[in-house]
Protein backbone atom coordinates (compact mmCIF):
# COMPACT_ATOMS: atom_id res chain seq x y z
CA UNK A 1 0.00 0.00 0.00
CA UNK A 2 1.52 3.13 -0.97
CA UNK A 3 0.80 6.50 0.77
CA UNK A 4 -0.47 9.43 -0.91
CA UNK A 5 1.79 12.53 -1.39
CA UNK A 6 1.22 14.69 1.73
CA UNK A 7 -0.35 18.66 0.13
CA UNK A 8 1.64 21.26 2.01
CA UNK A 9 0.36 24.89 2.23
CA UNK A 10 3.77 27.31 2.10
CA UNK A 11 3.23 31.28 2.82
CA UNK A 12 6.47 33.07 2.44
CA UNK A 13 6.60 36.38 0.73
CA UNK A 14 10.26 35.89 -0.03
CA UNK A 15 11.00 34.09 -3.99
CA UNK A 16 14.18 32.30 -3.38
CA UNK A 17 13.01 31.12 -0.22
CA UNK A 18 9.76 29.66 -1.57
CA UNK A 19 11.28 27.95 -4.66
CA UNK A 20 13.94 26.65 -2.75
CA UNK A 21 11.39 25.33 0.21
CA UNK A 22 9.05 24.20 -2.50
CA UNK A 23 11.64 22.36 -4.21
CA UNK A 24 13.17 20.57 -1.14
CA UNK A 25 9.88 19.44 -0.55
CA UNK A 26 8.73 18.13 -3.96
CA UNK A 27 11.74 15.96 -3.82
CA UNK A 28 10.70 14.46 -0.57
CA UNK A 29 7.06 13.25 -2.02
CA UNK A 30 5.01 16.17 -1.10
CA UNK A 31 2.66 18.62 -3.06
CA UNK A 32 2.82 21.70 -2.20
CA UNK A 33 0.58 25.16 -2.76
CA UNK A 34 2.69 28.22 -2.11
CA UNK A 35 1.17 31.72 -1.53
CA UNK A 36 3.11 35.22 -0.12
CA UNK A 37 -0.92 36.74 1.25
CA UNK A 38 -2.76 35.48 4.85
CA UNK A 39 -5.75 36.58 2.61
CA UNK A 40 -5.21 34.22 -0.33
CA UNK A 41 -3.66 31.50 2.34
CA UNK A 42 -7.07 31.67 3.99
CA UNK A 43 -9.08 31.17 0.77
CA UNK A 44 -7.03 28.27 0.37
CA UNK A 45 -7.08 26.76 3.46
CA UNK A 46 -10.93 26.89 3.11
CA UNK A 47 -10.98 25.06 -0.42
CA UNK A 48 -8.72 22.36 -0.17
CA UNK A 49 -7.40 20.19 2.46
CA UNK A 50 -3.77 20.60 3.51
CA UNK A 51 -1.24 17.87 5.79
CA UNK A 52 0.62 20.68 6.82
CA UNK A 53 1.07 24.54 6.88
CA UNK A 54 4.07 26.16 6.75
CA UNK A 55 3.94 29.84 7.98
CA UNK A 56 6.61 32.91 8.38
CA UNK A 57 6.50 35.13 10.97
CA UNK A 58 6.29 38.15 8.35
CA UNK A 59 4.06 37.81 5.58
CA UNK A 60 3.48 41.50 3.23
CA UNK A 61 -0.04 41.47 4.87
CA UNK A 62 -0.15 40.54 8.02
CA UNK A 63 1.88 38.72 10.59
CA UNK A 64 2.08 35.00 10.65
CA UNK A 65 1.06 34.77 14.65
CA UNK A 66 -2.72 36.06 13.11
CA UNK A 67 -2.46 33.97 9.99
CA UNK A 68 -2.50 31.33 12.71
CA UNK A 69 -4.67 32.35 14.81
CA UNK A 70 -7.46 32.41 12.25
CA UNK A 71 -6.37 29.22 10.10
CA UNK A 72 -6.94 27.72 13.96
CA UNK A 73 -10.36 29.20 14.08
CA UNK A 74 -11.47 26.83 11.12
CA UNK A 75 -8.97 24.19 11.45
CA UNK A 76 -8.12 22.59 14.50
CA UNK A 77 -6.16 19.36 13.82
CA UNK A 78 -3.81 20.13 10.41
CA UNK A 79 -0.22 20.98 11.74
CA UNK A 80 1.12 24.09 11.86
CA UNK A 81 5.22 24.79 11.49
CA UNK A 82 6.61 28.14 11.42
CA UNK A 83 9.51 28.65 9.19
CA UNK A 84 10.88 32.04 9.81
CA UNK A 85 13.56 34.39 10.08
CA UNK A 86 12.35 35.34 13.70
CA UNK A 87 14.81 34.03 16.12
CA UNK A 88 13.83 35.03 19.67
CA UNK A 89 12.09 33.03 22.40
CA UNK A 90 9.14 35.19 22.30
CA UNK A 91 8.44 34.41 18.38
CA UNK A 92 8.92 31.22 19.01
CA UNK A 93 6.46 30.93 22.53
CA UNK A 94 3.68 33.21 20.48
CA UNK A 95 3.59 31.35 17.94
CA UNK A 96 3.65 28.09 19.76
CA UNK A 97 1.04 29.80 22.09
CA UNK A 98 -1.27 30.55 19.07
CA UNK A 99 -1.62 27.13 18.02
CA UNK A 100 1.53 25.83 16.05
CA UNK A 101 3.04 22.64 16.87
CA UNK A 102 6.68 23.37 15.91
CA UNK A 103 9.02 26.76 15.10
CA UNK A 104 12.22 26.44 13.14
CA UNK A 105 14.53 29.66 12.76
CA UNK A 106 15.80 30.09 9.62
CA UNK A 107 18.30 29.95 8.09
CA UNK A 108 18.18 25.72 8.96
CA UNK A 109 19.43 23.20 6.94
CA UNK A 110 18.03 21.27 4.60
CA UNK A 111 16.93 18.02 6.12
CA UNK A 112 16.17 19.43 9.33
CA UNK A 113 13.02 21.04 7.65
CA UNK A 114 12.39 17.86 5.76
CA UNK A 115 12.31 16.13 8.78
CA UNK A 116 10.44 18.18 11.19
CA UNK A 117 7.78 18.43 7.95
CA UNK A 118 7.49 14.51 7.68
CA UNK A 119 7.09 14.37 11.61
CA UNK A 120 4.74 16.59 11.91
CA UNK A 121 2.61 14.72 8.90
CA UNK A 122 2.78 11.43 10.04
CA UNK A 123 2.14 11.78 13.34
CA UNK A 124 -1.24 14.17 12.70
CA UNK A 125 -1.94 10.82 9.52
CA UNK A 126 -1.24 8.63 12.92
CA UNK A 127 -3.68 10.65 15.24
CA UNK A 128 -6.42 10.42 12.64
CA UNK A 129 -6.08 6.87 12.34
CA UNK A 130 -6.41 6.50 15.41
Amino acid sequence: MSISPSHILYIEDHEDTKELVSLVLAEANHRVTTTSSSKDALKLAREHRFDLYILESWIADGSGIELCQRLREFDRVTPIMFFSGAAYETDKQAALGNGAQCYLVKPAHIHVLRDRVNTLIDASRNERAE
